[in-house]
């Protein structure tokens, strides 16, 4: 239906046609309320008609309009009025690439300006969850601003639904207006020429399939040629599956061969050889935009002139006959061994806490789980051929990841569910539901293995999604108590798990078919198979190989040291990992702890407290002489707590449970010490009295994790926080005078933890990422009441003043904040002012620092270097040193 100039849908008046076709037509219009000009594409009616067609064009609607990059053309809005469907676009002047290139290929800086801008719009849109899939030139538009990346129809909502190449909505937003041909047959050949092979082949496309058709863009742009040609579907089908381009340093000999290398990459028939993301495309392009390409001059032009041909041709043939003799006899030659090659590389300067490393199975990257320094932990991705890691969004709260065998996707744990995310770009997809779920295996079959907390038994389930069933569960006959780390072997049907026993712990190797696991190796730490043929795990802090036979299931020969100063905790994490092709990460040199220092208020060292050691949460008695401690003592133990006496130097042990015990907090009155204690799979709330009989009584008992935080002022009411896999950790009251009823103070979908009572008990601090980073607040206790936001650029662990007249906190760039606070009738509080800053240590724990009783002094728990996380170890060809 077409649209007479003048009139209106809805707020939009029509100026005129701007292009027309069979998938709709195009009309140029103005926004009346905000008095701009816009383009209105308007649907066919045959595709309003259908309500499953039109829920999923509002649904992808909503999600390309979110899409906001300078190089993006930009969807405004989508509407319904009197029957008609319609998008509303930004309006843009210009030609596109396609238009541009009826009249040559681009000069070279024009090519290297246009495809920094598409990798950097591809880059945005790919970190946002959607994969364009039909990027061409016609989808290009040349603006006096830069490019603009047209269309991002075919970026399929993967997080609710998977999508056809036949998309309705695809079909619409990729048509080209105007006078390009809209016929069927122009619209196939159009998109083939710039598709995949995998698209081809109708399995899903990812990032890497955008990768492929920027590479063809480039070549087209570059040369004024398409890389892949034919006079029939077929025919061209068929060249984009198994033929190469022709060469560039033929059509484009002047370009530098470092552009030639990012193009032939991009266009590679195997996404696994294509680069891994967009974004390092970018950078590459951005270096020989800066010169990088000095390194490689362009290939020689031809001489002119016969005689210079003669001498060319000549010297040609002596140089084809040196090469060949070279060759042979570089042939008959005995061949070099590989080179172990080892090299460090570090993590991101606000991301100070760092799981393991994990290494793709192809070896060529690297993920690991971090957390910044707002308290927001994600995955983040490093390419061993890039200079940086970069986040994986959608993995936000997520623990430790694990690989597909195909080193495609990530399996990873968050929010209580088991996800799956493409690394080269895409939204997570949820596999089942898995509350207490905490490192897996994915098999080359499509199954995936992953284990729990406490007796949690390991469990099995589809890696494209199911109900998991448990594979192997806990059994104390046996000496089982605990299990896993399921990893899985060649073949995808036998794999390792680690049983724990109360004194002992084994590597077991059982099958999916069934059954319990038999003994192959003692020891508790997680081991990785990596071929032809050995096992890597550590022992007695070195990380090792031994010679493993898959088939016999049998270790054989004697552990060889590879590295020296790797820990196990309690459940076997060990941080290493390895590929099926030689390339080997691990993190060493955590074991010496950190340091407790007294510092003043402007942050000079007064002195430092007991020696170095594996401290973690911490808390000073009321009088001020005793320190309790959360501490491991040896590499492999369980946390205890430890009590220092401040004036004497005596520092003696105060649990003996055989879980862990974490987390201590005084009573006001000094008598005791309330604590979580770690046992059958959960961690109750104990408390015990200081210099007693050395009775520990429960003050909770119940599912999931507990964890002390602050008694108030008459030590009758204890706030602890609680994690469920519902909302995560919470702040809650347990009142020791109302039968020991919890009961939830600040309950909310976001994190809230580091509560403490104000010294007259009216008021609450606490810190909570409900505004998209850690905040400090204070709420009125018992409530309801008023709640006010105390740090203003992130924060974390408050400690009120004991006159009550200050609140300290962490701030996010890891500086000691102070504010002036008021904690009479009615709460007030000044502005946050800088102390010092911090160099503390980079573990997950409470209170990194105390406040002396008189407020003038801190206890900081400081790193020992002042470095974060000790660098990763890469090491390539790590079995050339075995001397197997």
């Amino acid at each position: 239906m077409a649209l007479e100039t003048g009139s209106k849908l809805g707020p939009y008046e029509i100026l005129g046609l701007l292009g027309a076709g069979g998938m709709g037509e195009v009309y140029k219009a103005r926004d009346e309320r905000l008095d701009r000009t816009v383009a209105i594409k308007v649907l066919p009616s045959h595709l309003s008609e259908s309500p499953e067609v039109k829920q999923r064009f509002d649904r992808e609607a909503r999600l390309i309009s979110s899409l906001s990059h300078p190089h993006i053309c930009t969807l405004f809005d989508v509407g319904h009025e009197d029957g008609v469907d319609f998008l509303v676009m930004e309006h843009l002047e210009g030609e596109t690439l396609a238009q541009r290139l009826e009249k040559g290929p681009l000069p070279l800086a024009e090519v290297l300006r246009v495809g920094i801008e598409m990798a950097d719009a591809l880059d945005r849109a790919h970190k946002s969850g959607v994969v364009h899939r039909d990027l061409k030139p016609g989808n290009l538009m040349m603006t006096n601003s830069g490019v603009k990346l047209l269309d991002f129809g075919l970026a399929k909502n993967l997080v609710t639904e998977p999508q056809t190449q036949d998309s309705n909505f695809s079909r619409l937003l990729t048509e080209t207006p105007g006078s390009a041909p809209l016929t069927v047959k122009g619209t196939i050949l159009g998109t083939f020429q710039y598709m995949a092979p995998e698209q081809i082949e109708g399995q899903e496309a990812d990032a890497r399939s955008d990768i492929f058709a920027l590479g063809a863009v480039l070549y087209e742009a570059l040369t004024g040629l398409r890389p892949f040609g034919g006079k029939t579907q077929a025919s061209l089908i068929g060249s984009i599956m198994h033929s190469e381009p022709e060469s560039l340093s033929k059509l484009s000999p002047m370009a530098p061969p470092a552009l030639h290398r990012v193009i032939q990459t991009c266009l590679a028939k195997n996404p696994d050889e294509r680069w891994n993301t967009v974004h390092d495309v970018k950078l590459q392009l951005q270096w020989i935009e800066e010169g990088g390409s000095e390194v490689g001059v362009p290939v020689p032009v031809a001489a002119r002139r016969k005689s210079r041909e003669r001498i060319a041709w000549g010297a040609a043939a002596l140089a084809v006959f040196t090469t060949v003799l070279f060759a042979f006899l570089w042939a008959a030659r005995a061949p070099e061994p590989a080179q172990m090659v080892r090299f460090d590389i570090g993590y991101p300067d606000n991301v100070p806490i760092i799981d393991s490393p994990k290494v793709s199975p192809d070896g060529r990257m690297i993920v690991f789980s971090g957390t910044d320094d707002t308290g927001r932990s994600q995955i983040w991705l490093r390419s061993l051929n890039a200079l940086e890691a970069q986040p994986i969004p959608g993995t936000e709260g997520s623990g430790r990841p694990f690989w597909s065998p195909d080193s495609r996707y990530l399996g990873f744990f968050a929010n209580g569910k088991l996800k799956k995310i493409p690394v080269g770009g895409g939204p997570p997809q949820v596999i089942c539901d898995a509350p207490r779920g905490a490192d897996g295996s994915w098999s080359e079959a499509g199954v995936i293995l992953y284990d729990g907390a406490g007796p949690d038994p390991i469990m099995r389930v589809p890696s494209g999604g199911g109900i998991p069933v448990p594979q192997i569960e806990v059994d104390p006959e046996s000496g089982d108590i605990q299990v896993g780390w399921p990893q899985f072997l060649p073949g995808g049907e036998k794999f390792l798990y680690v049983g724990f026993g109360g004194d002992t712990q084994a590597v077991k190797l059982a099958s999916l078919k069934g059954g319990r696991g038999e003994v192959i190796l003692a020891g508790q730490s997680r081991v990785e198979y990596t071929p032809p043929g050995f096992l890597i795990y550590v022992r007695e802090d070195t990380l090792v190989s031994q010679p493993f036979d898959v088939d016999s299931g049998k270790i054989t020969g004697e552990p060889t040291p590879l590295a020296e100063d790797l820990n196990i905790n309690a459940v076997g994490l060990a941080h290493f990992s390895v590929s099926r092709n030689g390339v080997l990460a691990f993190r060493g040199g955590e074991a010496g702890g950190g340091q407790l220092q007294w510092v003043d208020r402007e942050g000079e060292l007064l002195e430092a407290v007991g020696d170095s050691g594996d401290i973690y949460a911490t808390d000073l008695s009321p009088d001020g002489r005793w320190l309790a401690m959360q501490m491991r003592t040896d590499s492999g133990a369980d946390d205890d707590i430890w009590v220092r006496d401040l004036v004497r130097g005596v520092t003696s042990r105060f649990t003996f449970n055989e879980g862990r015990d974490v987390s201590p907090v005084w009573t006001p009155d000094g008598r005791s010490i309330a604590y979580a204690q770690g046992r059958d799979g959960q961690t109750d709330l104990a408390i015990k009295a200081f210099g007693g009989s050395g009775e520990v009584e429960y003050l909770l008992e119940a599912e999931g994790d507990q964890f002390p935080s602050s008694w108030s002022p008459d030590g009758k009411t204890l706030l602890y926080y609680s994690r469920t896999p519902e909302t995560g950790f919470d702040v809650w009251v347990l009142s020791l005078e109302d039968g020991k009823e919890p009961k939830p103070f600040v309950n909310t979908p976001f994190v809230e933890l580091d509560s403490r009572f104000s010294p007259n008990g009216r008021w609450v601090a606490y810190s909570s990422n409900e505004s998209g980073q850690f905040e400090v607040y204070v709420q009125e206790y018992p409530g309801p009441g008023g709640k006010w936001q105390i740090s203003t650029a992130g924060g974390r662990e408050p400690v009120w003043g004991p006159n009550g007249k200050e609140l300290f906190y962490r701030s996010s760039q890891q500086s000691l904040m102070r504010v002036e606070v008021d904690i009479g009738e009615v709460f007030e509080a000044g502005i946050p002012q800088p102390l010092f800053s911090l160099r503390l240590r980079p573990v997950t724990t409470r209170n990194h620092y105390l406040l002396s009783r008189d407020g003038e002094r801190f206890l900081l728990l400081s790193t020992l270097s002042g470095d974060s996380t000790p660098p990763t170890t890469v090491v390539l060809n790590w079995s050339a040193g075995l001397g197997h």
